[in-house]
């Protein structure tokens, strides 16, 4: 992976030296198409790559099967083989769909992640899984398909609106909550830097973020048990974008998350309540402090958390920590909780 800023004008002679493919099918979402897809795609073409651009709708609603169908019929369409790779340009959503095509074209082609969302950079491109959403679950359906290679360019979040970069702080938030102490002490002392796009400051936290990602990825790649440690806040996270009709973006949803989650740790793992607090108010102090959603029923979303991948049993279960930094002792790092639980949380956000 590189972080930093220009990192992105390495990716046609990386490519050309370090994968020995002919075709690159670029894919992004209309918006990044615009900004850095079209000019990306035709500087891998002047490179010597036959290139093709392929381009979707932008939002969470076209992370579909059947978008994923309409990119393939489009690759068949161009004849592109087996000697092929994906470059993801965009954000999550497209690194998902991206990473999907690229893991079943041909039963498996290379895919280069080139995120332009800090969430994205420190979540979505980095750890191998793919996938798209059912009508009313997040992420059902996929696979995990490590990417070739990852080009985190800071200079591409100086056009990132400001509650897109606040939606990457929460995920920066989550590592370091459930997995690096360190790292949350370091946030805590660096909050202002961050929320006035420091490039270095920017560099630090994203190298910091997905170092500690790789870390556990590498120790548990299918998530049998360690890696649900970075699901800390995604069980209620994905029941609000799905209850919500994906109107509320994955960022703030998982603020949300953060902030129910952290109170029901309280009682499912003795989290301390001021350790709790303290999650809320680095959320807040980062521009990203959660804010439940005008309209959006509760009890939908406590319904919504039902299909969650990590239940068992019938039991809904939440990845909570024990302390900042640190999940519950054992293999299997998630607890069940009771929907009590989770609705008096909510209630108390509510307020």
């Amino acid at each position: 992976m590189r972080v930093g800023r220009g990192v992105l004008r390495r990716l046609p002679a990386d490519l050309a030296r370090e994968l020995p493919v002919r075709d690159l099918a670029v894919v992004s979402d209309g918006t990044v198409a615009r900004l850095y897809g079209r000019a990306l795609a035709g500087r891998l073409r002047a490179s010597g790559f036959r290139t093709s651009l392929l381009v979707f709708p932008a939002g969470e609603r076209s992370k579909t099967r059947d978008a994923k169908a309409r990119l393939e019929d489009r690759l068949f369409e161009l004849g592109v083989g087996r000697d092929a790779a994906v470059v993801a340009v965009g954000g999550g959503v497209t690194g998902d769909l991206a990473g999907f095509l690229a893991s079943t074209w041909h039963r498996g082609v290379p895919v280069v992640q080139v995120p332009t969302t800090l969430l994205a950079m420190v979540d979505a491109a980095v750890g191998g899984k793919t996938g798209v959403n059912l009508p009313g679950a997040k992420n059902l359906v996929g696979s995990f398909h490590q990417p070739a290679g990852v080009y985190a360019d800071v200079t591409v979040l100086r056009t990132l609106p400001r509650e897109q970069t606040a939606a990457g702080f929460a995920e920066i938030v989550k590592i370091a909550a459930a997995a690096d102490r360190a790292l949350f002490l370091w946030l805590e002392a660096h909050a202002a830097e961050l929320r006035r796009g420091s490039p270095g400051a920017l560099e630090h936290v994203i190298a910091a973020s997905v170092l500690r990602k790789a870390d556990i990825v590498t120790k548990d790649e299918r998530e049998a048990g360690l890696r649900a440690t970075l699901n800390l806040g995604h069980t209620v996270a994905h029941a609000i974008e799905s209850a919500s009709g994906w109107r509320v973006g994955h960022g703030a949803a998982v603020a949300l998350g953060l902030a129910v989650e952290s109170r029901v740790a309280a009682r499912a793992t003795g989290l301390p309540a001021d350790a709790a607090a303290r999650i809320e108010r680095l959320l807040g102090a980062l521009g990203a402090g959660p804010a439940w959603p005008r309209g959006l029923d509760p009890a939908r979303v406590v319904d919504a958390t039902r299909h969650d991948k990590k239940n068992r049993l019938g039991r809904i279960r939440c990845a909570l920590p024990a302390a900042i930094g640190r999940m519950p002792r054992g293999r299997d790092v998630t607890v069940a909780v009771s929907r009590k639980d989770l609705r008096d949380a909510i209630r108390a956000l509510e307020v």
